[in-house]
């Protein structure tokens, strides 16, 4: 809640995607009969996305007065953005209780219980895309790339939870399907939902007779979405295929997907003769499609925010496989990294503030002529709790002996 409340709530639509996403709102809650083709100064939405643009209008025309338009306009996609997290905890511990997935029973027992170890790895996957660098820079923007994700987020926890919860399954396939197709990427929810079929044949899960009819329910309406709202074909993904060169969609990439990537490598390497295991074949084939998808579009970061998801599951699957002094040493650079971030964050204001340092205020200055720091002791208040909070967890973080020794403190 923290993560969505932070980037959603206390500021203007300042991004250009979101203040032209705003515009469309407003258009739309001004003129219903633009609802099937959505448009911005006469202008139509280049992704053929509807979606996002329904539940932005509806936020803006049902907003109080007191609440603003620009708060309503974000709250279904503060509901979105929690969802995905949902989604993402969820598919991840229906896969971590899958009989492949489990650890090696000891010999005298002792073991952990398969629910608490898929519990364990759910929270390792929510962690590790909540610590994604891409999710931070676009998940709080009212963009058809947030439904997208939440899409995506939610076939990923369909397929995965056919074997245990199969209502709640069948609904998230739907609603994952259907928004993806309605949020400009028809072609890439096909691609999924042919590659999800495939791994339900190979996983052994519910029988034909269980799944096939209730697929092919979906197939078709989502089809009638494509043709009878969108009127296009089934290539709805439609940014402008511009090759933009492999060196740079590397670069895209490792600081995109950061830190989730060097885990997800770590995972395929450790179960490199398993790539085939239920578990794993889900979120890689889907992470494949979304690199595909991504990798000739001129919006290639938008495209890889849907692929943050089954790419966290797959990284939370290395975690049973760390060392202790590797763990320790993940501890170790997570606390150095944030505790150098939040003292960055200090200097820098108090140069913006008093002029001191100065080589600090010079920089912002350059960087944003013109610009006049205001006061406010509420926010001066809660980030002294929260910068007091954080040193408190350092203190208790493990010392540099346990390091050494290769133990860890945390459980």
């Amino acid at each position: 809640m923290l993560y969505v409340v932070a980037g959603f709530v206390g500021r203007d639509p300042w991004k250009n995607a979101d203040m032209a996403a705003l515009g469309y709102f407003v258009e739309l809650s001004l003129h219903p009969d633009l609802w099937l083709r959505p448009q911005l100064l006469g202008l139509p939405d280049p992704s053929g996305a509807l979606l996002p643009y329904w539940l932005g209008a509806i936020g803006v025309a049902w907003a109080p007065d007191w609440l603003g338009i620009h708060l309503g306009a974000r709250l279904p996609f503060m509901v979105l953005l929690v969802l995905s997290f949902a989604a993402t905890w969820y598919a991840a511990f229906h896969l971590a209780r899958l009989p492949q997935a489990q650890p090696v029973s000891f010999a005298f027992g002792g073991e952990a219980m398969p629910v608490d170890y898929a519990r364990a790895l759910a929270d390792g996957a929510l962690l590790a895309l909540l610590a994604c660098l891409g999710l931070a820079q676009l998940s709080h923007e009212t963009t058809p790339a947030l439904t997208q994700m939440c899409g995506l987020s939610l076939l990923v926890y369909g397929f995965a939870g056919l074997r245990h919860h199969r209502r709640a399954a069948w609904i998230g396939l739907a609603l994952g399907w259907w928004g993806l197709s309605l949020s400009g990427a028809a072609a890439m929810a096909w691609a999924l939902g042919l590659i999800g079929c495939l791994w339900l044949g190979q996983a052994s899960q519910p029988s034909r007779r269980t799944w096939i009819p209730g697929l092919l329910l979906i197939a078709g309406i989502n089809f009638g979405l494509n043709q009878g709202l969108t009127g296009s074909d089934l290539a709805l993904w439609q940014a402008v295929p511009l090759y933009p060169g492999l060196r740079r969609h590397a670069q895209l990439l490792t600081w995109f997907t950061w830190p989730a990537w060097p885990l997800a490598l770590w995972t395929l390497w450790r179960w490199r003769n398993r790539w085939t295991e239920p578990h794993l074949l889900l979120v890689l084939a889907f992470w494949i499609v979304v690199m595909v998808c991504s990798y000739g579009m001129v919006s290639s970061d938008r495209t890889l925010l849907a692929g943050l998801p089954p790419l966290a599951v797959l990284a939370a699957f290395a975690l049973p496989t760390l060392k202790r002094a590797v763990a320790a040493l993940v501890d170790w650079f997570t606390l150095l990294f944030f505790s150098a971030c939040g003292f960055t964050i200090w200097v820098i204001w108090m140069a913006m503030e008093t002029g001191v340092p100065r080589q600090p205020a010079y920089n912002v200055a350059k960087l944003a002529p013109g610009f006049v720091p205001s006061w406010d002791i509420w926010s001066l208040g809660v980030a002294v709790v929260v910068t007091v909070s954080w040193a408190g967890l350092v203190r208790g973080a493990p010392d540099a002996t346990n390091l050494r020794c290769g133990k860890s403190q945390y459980a």
